[in-house]
């Protein structure tokens, strides 16, 4: 038995509790570089307890839906920014955190040219591209200890399309 989570597009309010979308909506803040260029300045809040930021790439399967969602994670001592090297959107799943363990999840998909920053802690999917290449900058903490905390649910979630 499973319990069904509908994809809903990627905006900035429904994704505020969780993270930020990293785009470039609205005017630039600056237009630099003769002219043309449009800076979109800090679009992310990088968070980290210690450490240091650090850039990293993803190279992830695609995946399909429906997807089983049995796992979530989260990591309490830095934010991660998933940044995709290609103008495919791609799946985020997050959940509210309740007592320390994650809540009913939500499921996202973000429009081709959107970026996501998970805020430290937030409870979430592994990295879901639903189309090739799934290749990704990530930016995250770079230290040491573990950062890492992964929940799996006794009864799997099912994310599906939206009709």
């Amino acid at each position: 038995m499973s319990r069904q989570i509908v994809i809903q597009p990627m905006t900035a309010a429904a994704f505020a509790p969780y993270g930020d979308v990293i785009d470039c909506a609205g005017q630039p803040d600056k237009v630099i570089n003769q002219g043309k260029c449009g800076r979109y300045h800090d679009r992310a809040r990088l968070d980290f307890a210690d450490g240091r930021a650090g850039i990293s790439l993803f190279d992830a399967e695609p995946r399909e839906l429906p997807l089983t969602l049995d796992l979530v994670e989260r990591h309490p001592d830095g934010s991660q920014a998933f940044i995709p090297m290609s103008l495919t959107g791609f799946l985020v799943v997050v959940a509210p955190d309740e007592n320390g363990k994650p809540g009913a999840p939500l499921a996202f998909e973000t429009a081709p040219g959107q970026a996501i920053n998970f805020h430290r802690g937030t409870w979430h999917g592994v990295l879901t591209p639903l189309q090739a290449p799934g290749l990704f900058a990530v930016v995250d903490r770079i230290g040491e200890g573990a950062n890492l905390q992964e929940y799996w649910f006794d009864t799997p979630y099912t994310v599906v399309s939206r009709q």
